[in-house]
């Protein structure tokens, strides 16, 4: 009962190896389809989306505010599915989109060159690129956009709870190593794990709804009034925050809202600690 977030350069093996464990765990098997989700529920350009996410820092500067928002939602989606445990995510950043999880394994894999390659001209007409060079520049830009959004190196072994090297193991082997860390039980969701993802799902909500469109009141406070095309409820325990307007008061640490709906009525939510999911 774990959630499996496998981060690999391009044409690494990684969808080999998230459908290998899919079929061994039964569990669940994500990918991009996340990302029509969020650009769904949103009203998002899915192609924009998908540019905003892809798309070199370097080219696309100025629309670091839009990405930053782009990834509030999708990790909306993510967090929705990853609530249910038992998932594999071979997506975009799922060890940095899913932080403080516990049941969270995190699979870092490497693949040689000629791996690589044989991968992409398997999968892709390269019309006359080379593609090693394709490689290292895809690589180059995942880095930037890492190194920008979330300060860390996506390539430093201290991210990941198991690097596997596809040099001398294949794709059965990678696979085996991780089903047998999947059964460790420090990897299995309790009580207390299961919180965190709910708290996690919560903060994502509510920060994606935030989001959608801001417009600030006064000094250190702020309103925003959702654009979502369809009305959002979220519940923790007996508080519920509902689609409607929401007055942020932001601290260091916590962001509190005070809520109120036009559609049901509904008063009050709870002190979200959107500080430690998200910048401002």
């Amino acid at each position: 009962m774990s959630i499996i977030a496998i981060s690999r350069g391009t044409y690494s093996g990684g969808t080999e190896l998230a459908t290998c464990l899919h079929r061994q765990l039964r569990y669940s098997l994500v990918s991009r389809e996340i990302v029509a989700e969020a650009a769904q529920t949103y009203g998002v350009s899915e192609t924009r989306l998908v540019e905003a996410l892809e798309t070199s820092p370097g080219l696309l500067g100025r629309f670091v505010h839009d990405r930053r928002r782009y990834l509030t939602f999708v990790r909306v989606a993510l967090c929705e599915r990853a609530a249910h445990d038992n998932m594999v995510y071979h997506g975009h950043a799922g060890h940095f989109l899913l932080p403080g999880i516990r049941h969270v394994i995190r699979v870092r894999l490497i693949a040689p060159m000629a791996f690589r390659i044989a991968k992409l001209r398997e999968r892709n007409d390269l019309e006359g690129q080379d593609p090693v060079a394709y490689i290292e520049r895809v690589d180059r830009e995942r880095a930037k956009w890492t190194g920008l959004l979330y300060g860390a190196d996506w390539q430093d072994p201290r991210l990941y709870d198991l690097t596997v090297n596809l040099e001398h193991v294949d794709i059965e082997g990678a696979c085996q190593s991780v089903v047998s860390l999947d059964s460790r039980p420090v990897f299995q969701a309790d009580e207390a794990s299961r919180q965190a993802m709910a708290d996690l799902l919560l903060a994502s909500r509510v920060a994606a709804t935030l989001a959608t469109r801001k417009s600030t009141s006064g000094p250190g406070r702020a309103t925003w009034r959702s654009k979502a095309r369809s009305p959002i409820r979220y519940s923790s325990g007996t508080s519920t925050v509902a689609h409607g307007r929401l007055t942020v008061w932001s601290t260091s640490a916590t962001a509190r809202a005070s809520c109120s709906s036009s559609t049901d009525g509904a008063r009050g939510c709870p002190q979200a600690p959107l500080g430690r999911y998200f910048s401002a």
